[in-house]
């Protein structure tokens, strides 16, 4: 066979691995409102960046007639390219060759892309569109999934893992996903379970479609397992895009610096009245991040789920940060089980991966109720405690109004290693509220005045004026500086100027043992 032959074989087979399932199954989902796997990466990549590795794999099953099957890839896309410039290897599920089946041969190159990533520092992004394990192979195709699921548990922590729901997920696949850093999934076209509807309803009786127990609104809203929901394939995929902006490339690199032409010390007046005068009336507390934040651009993580809890990223003078905020316009900005879990898996994802931690607190305790008790409220709140304690970024924490209680302590201050504390005037800073702290401490007085509901007035204003205020805790050092909302913008950038070269270590320890 002469070059000119051998450069025609060459063309033919790369267009035949192009057409995975064919041209057939490429219609079908479409048809379902999908992408193909490559069209997928078309989207995620800087154009002409991809690199395909492992292109002409195929299986090795011999059983079942299987062997006379044989799809140029293997039911997967898998290779390297770019996101603005930067590195990323990636794998593209293929629904038409297989159903996208896990194999002895699709585990592998999904293997070798992750190990890729972890050697040279780089994301690892997998589009998960999979019918599950390929049942021909048996065994060999949960070994594959137990290769995959070392190498998520082995690279986390040392380059983010992000995945993308963009079919069905079901099984033991499920579990590569939840131990990545940040799952997207897709309105309609996704979704993700254990066990299907069918089994279910054979077990418990319990009747259900696959959107209401495994959707993307499902796992965004009630599970938490996803942290967004996009509308199709593409802005999935663009949202992905968004999300990495913010993200460094390895645990070793500080996050991408992002030029801007917002004035570091820019003052916004409004800031000074928008908390409201009567300490029980709720705010947005994302009108105070989105005011103080470069170019008032807020990219909001886990936004439908524990939503009395705000978390996501932004950046100060081009430095991206975290932002852990609670939000008084749900459940009052209690801390609940939801809100716990939601705000340590991110602290400690930013301590990971040295993003700095700002925290706007405004809560007046954890959530009571013999729901949130039995549900372990002390366990998951203890998670949030765990994951401020240990991390080691510089942290910055501002209270705008209550911190009451425990929940104080939990969210940065001072004793948890929090490195700048600063208060507005407006901040109310206590064991508990005016209320309980007066039903409690003056119970016998109230029991004995002639006019109860008067003299509790009287003392709730005392209380209040010497206690539920932000100079007691100045006064002791526990807060560094009462501020002018207006100024919190300045603050925040000067703090984090700061801290800058800041080291903070553990002990040595083989790891430790969160309270899970």
């Amino acid at each position: 066979m002469g070059v000119e032959e051998k450069l025609q074989e060459l063309r033919r087979l790369n267009e035949l691995a192009g057409l995975g399932g064919g041209k057939e199954r490429i219609e079908k989902q479409h048809q379902m409102g999908k992408l193909t796997a490559r069209e997928r990466l078309g989207i995620l990549l800087d154009r002409g960046t991809f690199v395909e590795l492992d292109k002409f794999a195929v299986h090795r099953c011999p059983h079942f007639g299987i062997d006379k099957q044989k799809i140029l890839g293997d039911g997967v896309v898998t290779g390297y390219g770019k996101i603005d410039g930067r590195l990323v290897y990636v794998f593209s599920h293929d629904f038409t060759a297989f159903g996208g089946s896990l194999s002895e041969m699709f585990g592998k190159k999904v293997c070798k892309i992750m190990d890729l990533a972890v050697r040279n520092g780089a994301p690892v992004i997998g589009l998960n569109d999979s019918g599950g394990a390929r049942i021909q192979e048996g065994v060999v195709s949960l070994v594959a999934y137990a290769d995959i699921f070392l190498r998520n548990v082995l690279s986390s922590g040392v380059v983010p893992q992000i995945s993308a729901i963009m079919g069905p997920c079901a099984g033991g696949a499920v579990y590569s996903p939840a131990m990545t850093d940040f799952t997207f999934m897709v309105k309609g076209t996704s979704y993700m379970f254990i066990t299907g509807p069918d089994v279910i309803k054979a077990t418990t009786h319990e009747e259900i479609t696959k959107e209401e127990l495994g959707g993307a609104m499902a796992h965004n809203t009630v599970s938490g397992v996803a942290h967004f929901a996009a509308e199709d394939d593409e802005e999935c995929l663009l949202m992905i895009r968004e999300l990495m902006s913010f993200l460094p490339s390895n645990n070793m690199e500080d996050p991408p610096y992002k030029e801007t032409n917002d004035d570091p010390y820019r003052e916004d007046e409004d800031l000074n009245y928008l908390i409201p005068e009567d300490p029980n009336k709720p705010y947005d507390m994302k009108d105070i991040i989105k005011t103080v934040v470069d170019d008032h651009y807020f990219f909001e993580v886990h936004p439908h789920y524990g939503r009395n809890m705000v978390v996501g990223f932004a950046r100060f003078n081009g430095q991206v940060v975290g932002i852990v905020a609670n939000q008084p316009m749900v459940l009052a900005g209690c801390l609940d089980i939801k809100a716990s879990i939601k705000g340590a898996r991110f602290v400690r994802f930013c301590d990971a991966f040295n993003i700095p931690i700002i925290t706007f607190e405004d809560v007046p305790g954890f959530l009571p109720g013999v729901a949130q008790e039995h549900g372990g409220i002390i366990l998951h709140g203890a998670k949030l405690l765990y994951a401020y304690c240990e991390a080691t970024v510089p942290k910055v924490t501002i209270v705008t109004r209550k911190a009451y209680g425990g929940a104080f302590d939990v969210l940065g201050s001072k004793n948890v290693r929090g490195d700048i504390n600063l208060a507005y005037p407006t901040a109310e800073i206590a064991v508990m509220g005016p209320d309980g702290a007066v039903n409690i401490i003056f119970r016998r007085q109230l029991m004995e005045a002639d006019d109860p509901e008067a003299e509790k007035a009287r003392l709730v204003a005392e209380y209040r004026k010497t206690f539920a205020n932000p100079y007691m805790a100045a006064e002791l050092g526990y807060i560094d500086e009462v501020i002018e909302p207006k100024i919190t913008r300045r603050r925040i950038v000067q703090a984090l100027d700061s801290l800058r070269n800041k080291r903070d270590t553990n002990p040595p320890k083989k790891h430790g043992n969160i309270p899970l």
